[in-house]
């Protein structure tokens, strides 16, 4: 059996390893992969408080010069062999598949759709930039003053670098913080425990691509030196539950990315024709194996809710679980299956107090958890409810679930609460006017747009042009 590979750090570009390791292993067959260095917390604030003043390692290369580097680097990202560490270990794109799925539970085929995922934020820079900076002539950043629509504007940075604390469910979580490079911004970042792969894959990629190695410190750490990290950056990402971000809710220096909580609504107007909507419904829940935040967790619809329901319940419940390298396959396996566990007991203890029914139950055979060549997997299930606020309505897990409500039109908007995303089904312009003023749907898709479905001209979740830079007021004097 071949040894773990070592991962070191990266302080500032240069590859660290430290006496204290993590062992990550295949969640199928316990085979240990990889040894990750683990820096603490004293040594991710030294290293920022150095980082205060050190020199801008942007400071040779334009914006636009960079969106070439995100260019050459999608490519390499996508096909070349990348270093791990300073020993002559590399990854090219099949093993990079081969162990992301094995660490992290994602088939192959999820795997190589996230790969694609993240390509396309390279591919499209251009574009992601000028959604974001609202069409801005980009030489202002490195100019400090300009004009947009024949206005004086000046933009300065809010920080010297991103802080960003990683979840291990998802790679495609990873195409939120690249186009900080892109704005000249140096990222500071922690890997998802079980997901020390794709981080570090496309800060090798850039590096290669001709960006500033200086711009890079990838520090697998604990609790404390991530909360160092979040804490010493102007500017903080952070992934997670309710519970890992709730501390950091009132700091507006730190954007969160915690539980989607994204729905689709099915109109009066529509609900008569909902069958015509059903491809819409099912991969709204489905895609990507149901692990992102942009997977819906509840339908609400005004009528039908039960056939609604039926109808989906028997197309998810073809889903079936099946082995990592199979191509048809569209689950993703648990990598701890304690966390399958408690999901699948948490969802029977909901159905236990009433008002709630598992419709994929009807139409499978077996339990919701099961087992496929040693790995943990949760079927789809669909839950219809009584009520909005019954404990499983409004819930999000990390594979296909969903329940269906059924709740009047005009409570929709008082009920709805926080959603990343939010498709609605319906040409009611006096719905669809309540909905562009509420100011919990973070984005919002009119018409049958299934909930994961991006475009890259759009922000996801808040504006990381906005969040990175701040606009400031400019006069000049005549002849100045």
């Amino acid at each position: 059996m071949s040894k773990p590979i070592p991962i070191p750090a990266l302080r500032a570009g240069q590859f660290y390893e430290s006496l204290e390791t993590n062992e990550v292993r295949s969640h199928r067959d316990g085979t240990p992969l990889a040894l990750v260095s683990q820096v603490n917390a004293g040594l991710v604030r030294r290293d920022l408080r150095k980082q205060e003043r050190s020199p801008d390692p942007f400071a040779d290369l334009s914006v636009v010069e960079m969106i070439d580097v995100c260019r050459r680097a999608g490519e390499l990202f996508m096909q070349a062999e990348l270093p791990l560490n300073d020993q002559g270990d590399r990854q090219g794109p099949e093993q990079y598949v081969e162990t992301l799925s094995a660490t992290s539970g994602l088939p192959h085929v999820l795997c190589r759709r996230n790969m694609d995922k993240i390509h396309s934020v390279f591919a499209e820079m251009p574009r992601i930039l000028k959604g974001l900076t609202r069409g801005l002539d980009l030489s202002v950043l490195e100019a400090g003053i300009g004009e947009q629509d024949g206005v004086p504007v000046s933009y300065v940075p809010q920080t010297n670098s991103l802080g960003i604390v990683l979840p291990s469910n998802s790679p495609g979580v990873n195409s939120l913080w690249i186009p900080a490079l892109a704005l000249k911004i140096p990222v500071v970042l922690k890997p998802g425990r079980e997901e020390p792969w794709t981080p570090l894959r496309i800060m090798q990629a850039f590096i290669e691509a001709g960006a500033p190695r200086e711009a890079f410190s990838y520090y697998p750490t604990d609790h404390e030196g991530a909360a160092s990290i979040l804490e010493q950056c102007g500017r903080g990402l952070i992934f997670g539950d309710a519970k890992t971000t709730a501390q950091y809710a009132q700091n507006p220096g730190i954007e969160i990315h915690g539980p989607g909580w994204s729905k689709v609504l099915v109109g009066s107007d529509e609900i008569e024709r909902w069958r015509d909507h059903l491809d819409v419904l099912a991969d709204s829940v489905a895609a990507n194996g149901g692990r992102s935040c942009v997977n819906a967790s509840a339908i609400i619809v005004p009528a039908h809710g039960d056939e609604i329901a039926e109808a989906l319940a028997e197309r998810l419940a073809r889903i079936e679980a099946r082995p990592a390298a199979d191509p048809e396959a569209q689950l993703s396996a648990f990598a701890n299956p304690k966390v399958a566990e408690w999901i699948d007991s948490t969802i029977d203890a909901g159905l236990a107090q009433g008002g709630a029914e598992d419709l994929t139950a009807r139409f499978r055979t077996g339990p919701r958890r099961v087992e496929v060549e040693g790995s943990t997997y949760l079927l789809p299930t669909v839950v219809r409810c009584q009520r909005f606020d019954h404990p499983l309505a409004n819930t999000e897990f990390l594979f296909p679930y969903v329940s269906v409500v059924e709740l009047p039109e005009d409570e929709w908007i008082e009920t709805l609460g926080p959603s990343l995303v939010v498709s609605a089904i319906t040409k009611n312009t006096v719905l669809q006017s309540r909905l562009l003023r509420s100011p919990e749907i973070h984005r919002l898709n009119l018409g049958p747009v299934p909930t994961g479905h991006v475009e890259w001209d759009q922000p996801h979740e808040g504006n990381l042009f906005e969040f990175l830079y701040a606009r400031r007021a400019i006069q000049r004097a005549a002849q100045w």
